[in-house]
Formats: C-alpha cells, sequence, structure tokens
C-alpha cells in the first residue's frame, strides 16, 4: 500500500496545537500553585483562629467552673444568712416573749405584793386578837378544857401528851360494860342509856376527857371510838383534824364520847389502821383500851377465841401502824387476860412510847 505523503502543514499544525496545549498546561499549574497558595494560607489563618477559639473555649470553661463555685459557695453563703437571720428572728421572738413575760411577772409581782401588805394587815389584826383571846384564856387558865376529878388523883406519870396531832383511841366494844364476863353479859343485853351508865365505861370516858383536857393548846387533835370497827367521837370530823385550842372541836368530841354506848367485839386492827387513813397522820396515839383484840380485820368464824389467837390479832393490828408513831397505852382491868398487859408494855417499847395501869379512883 502506498503511504501518503507528509503534508507541512500539518507537522506545522500539530506544533502549534501541542505548544498551544502546553500554554495552558502550564497556566493551570502556575494558576493551581498560586490557588494551594492562597488555600494554604486561608487554611493557616483558619487553623490559628481556630486554636485561638479553641483556647479561648478552654480560658471560658475554666471561668466557668471558678464562677460555678463562685456561685456554689454563694448559694452556701445565702443559705447561711437564711439560717443565721431565722436565728435572729427567733431570739427576737424569744427576747419579745421573756419581756412580755417579764412584765407579768412585774405586774403579779406588784399584786402579790399588794396581796402581801393586805394579808398582813390581815394579821396584824387576827394577832391583836389573838392577843386578845389569849390574855382571856389566860384568867381561865393554861388547858383547854377543865376536868374535875375525884380526890387527889389528877396526875399520870410518864404519859406522853405531847405532839402535833395527837389520835385518841377508846375501845367503846361490849367489855367496856365491866370487869368481870358475867356482868358484862348481863349489861350488854340492857338498854342503851343503862350501857352509857355502866361504871367502867363512866372510867373510860372520863380517862379520854382528861387526857383532851390536858393537850397542849397549840395540837391537833382526833377521838375515835373502835369495837369491830372504827368512827370519830364526832361524825362530822372523820378522817380529819380537830383543834384542841378550840372549844367547840373539844365540846363535840368529848360530847360524842358521851353519847355513845359500847357494843360488839374488839378490834385493833381497825382502829390502828385510823392512823393510816388521817392525813397528815398523827404524831402520838392514845390508846384507851381493857385488853388484847378479840378479832382482826374480819369477823372470826367461832364463837370462842384463845388467848394465842388474840396476841396474833395484835400483832397483825400492829402491822398497820405507821412507823415512828409512839403508843401510850391506858389499861383498865378485865378478868381472863393474863397477857394483856405485857403485850401493851411490849407494844411501848417498840414503839417508844408508855403503858400505864390507873388506880380506880383515877381520875
Amino acid at each position: 500500500m502506498k503511504r501518503r505523503p507528509i503534508s507541512p502543514f500539518s507537522l506545522s499544525f500539530l506544533d502549534i496545537m501541542f505548544c498551544g496545549f502546553g500554554a495552558v498546561v502550564l497556566l493551570v499549574l502556575i494558576l493551581n500553585t498560586d490557588m494551594v497558595e492562597a488555600r494554604n494560607e486561608v487554611f493557616a489563618d483558619l487553623r490559628s483562629e481556630v486554636v485561638r477559639m479553641e483556647n479561648e473555649v478552654i480560658v471560658g470553661q475554666e471561668n466557668m467552673v471558678e464562677a460555678r463555685n463562685s456561685l456554689e459557695a454563694t448559694e452556701k453563703e445565702i443559705v447561711l444568712m437564711q439560717g443565721d437571720a431565722a436565728r435572729v428572728q427567733a431570739s427576737m421572738l424569744e427576747i419579745e416573749a421573756g419581756l412580755t413575760d417579764m412584765r407579768r411577772e412585774t405586774t403579779a409581782s406588784r399584786e402579790h405584793i399588794n396581796q402581801l401588805k393586805s394579808d398582813l394587815k390581815g394579821l396584824d389584826k387576827k394577832t391583836q386578837q389573838l392577843s386578845a383571846e389569849e390574855k382571856a384564856r389566860s384568867k381561865q387558865g393554861d388547858k383547854v378544857h377543865q376536868f374535875v376529878g375525884e380526890g387527889n388523883r389528877q396526875y399520870l406519870t410518864g404519859l406522853k401528851l405531847g405532839g402535833k396531832r395527837i389520835l385518841i383511841l377508846v375501845d367503846a366494844s361490849a367489855s367496856m360494860l365491866d370487869e368481870t364476863v358475867v356482868n358484862i353479859i348481863r349489861l350488854r343485853n340492857m338498854s342503851d342509856a343503862r350501857k352509857r351508865n355502866a361504871e367502867k365505861w363512866q372510867r373510860a370516858q372520863g380517862t379520854a376527857e382528861w387526857l383532851i383536857s390536858n393537850l397542849p393548846a397549840t395540837s391537833k387533835f382526833q377521838l375515835y371510838l373502835f369495837n369491830t370497827q372504827s368512827r370519830a367521837a364526832l361524825s362530822s370530823s372523820q378522817g380529819g383534824w380537830l383543834s384542841a385550842g378550840r372549844p367547840e372541836d373539844v365540846t363535840g368530841a368529848i360530847k360524842g364520847l358521851r353519847n355513845a354506848a359500847p357494843a360488839g367485839g374488839t378490834s385493833l386492827y381497825h382502829a390502828f389502821n385510823t392512823a393510816t387513813l388521817l392525813k397528815p397522820k398523827p404524831d402520838n396515839i392514845l390508846l384507851i383500851t381493857d385488853g388484847l383484840p378479840t378479832q382482826g380485820r374480819k369477823k372470826p368464824s367461832g364463837t370462842t377465841v384463845t388467848s394465842n389467837q388474840r396476841l396474833d390479832h395484835l400483832s397483825r393490828a400492829i402491822k398497820v401502824l405507821p412507823s415512828r408513831i409512839p403508843v401510850n397505852t391506858i389499861l383498865l382491868p378485865m378478868e381472863g387476860d393474863a397477857y394483856a398487859a405485857a403485850a401493851y408494855w411490849r407494844l411501848a417499847v417498840d414503839t417508844h412510847g408508855s403503858f400505864l395501869t390507873p388506880a380506880r379512883d383515877w381520875p
């Protein structure tokens, strides 16, 4: 095959095309290089800005932590200040309340002072009245009640009549009618008027009246009668105390004693239990009886009682006595009770009291 001939124009055209393409490539390379450098510069600037902003963020976070700590500290201070404010307010309220109380106390003190002044005036009047009464009584003697006995038997040696509160217990059982069992059985079936006139009972009444007459005028006293139960001679004074310096109290108690008639058995348990029921308790006990008790707290099932049983009743009765109270016993005669004197003497020794058997014509 025959080759085509090469035209010079074709070669020139190719040269021109390649030169143009090279120029374009060169231009592109130049432009791209400038753009890359510009972009690198921009990126460098942006990176610097990013680093700066990151530093600012870090600094901001640190500042934020400090601010948060400061805020927490401030909040704590606010809480503490609120607590202090509450305490101060409470203190102010307490101070105001204290001032109010002080004002009230001041007012009350003034009223109390005025009341005391009034009481002092009343006491002065009462003192003057008592002085006048004392002067009037001094003309009649020191005894709160006059009692005149027969002969020269107006005394008892060793009997303790002192004390602030004196309890007199008088046995009012049937045995106080007479010294013998036969006469007791005879008299207990008679009328109350006949019983009240029984010689032995009259003697017991006289003994009690003498005791009341010789009590200290400043003391309190109570007169109780006992048989199977215990009761105040003056019924309206049951459970309370009478004044030895008040004539109506003394007269009322003696009148109640004179109106009583002996009857029934003897229970010292109820008599001594009276000392525990009185408020305040007595500090001296005077007992008028004629023998050992015939029963205890309750009525016995049998009709007879032995000496040992009577001693046991006494022992049980003594157990109900309040401690440290002297018991002074005046024992009247009674046949068939051999252990009574020794038992009551033992009671006097144990309680630091006294024991007496007075003469027949006393008081």
